[in-house]
């Protein structure tokens, strides 16, 4: 259920690095205790956005919750499916329900990140 080769922030991020750029989404676990997403809030490519500050939003049927940055850069792409296709993050949270790549400021430091096994004793979840 947590993919060992991500890497994740306590706020339900996952991390993926993906050549200079890293792809970040909410966990399943983020999603699933979110419920039913029904809107999801990105910033535009060119956003500079800071480690541990919001860079959007997304509101499910139960509550609306940020996204935080697990780095700062800059965004260099965003999932655009999703603003047609909310439900994307509940059905395929770790591919197809992506939200955004960001371009480090600063090249990627896993030590500030929670491996799969940290993750999983922080929610509970196997």
């Amino acid at each position: 259920m947590i993919p060992d080769e991500l890497h994740y922030t306590s706020q339900h991020e996952w991390v993926k690095a993906r050549g200079g750029a890293v792809r970040v989404g909410i966990t399943f676990y983020a999603q699933d205790q979110l419920g039913d997403i029904v809107y999801v809030q990105l910033p535009e490519e060119g956003t500079a956005v800071t480690a541990g500050e919001p860079l959007g939003e997304v509101e499910s049927t139960k509550s609306v919750s940020d996204i935080y940055a697990p780095v700062s850069g800059t965004i260099t792409a965003r999932n655009d499916k999703l603003g047609d296709e909310p439900e994307l993050i509940n059905a395929d949270p770790y591919g197809a329900g992506w939200l955004v790549e960001i371009e480090p400021a600063e090249p990627l430091n896993t030590d500030d990140l929670l491996d799969a096994q940290a993750y999983a004793e922080l929610t509970g979840v196997e």
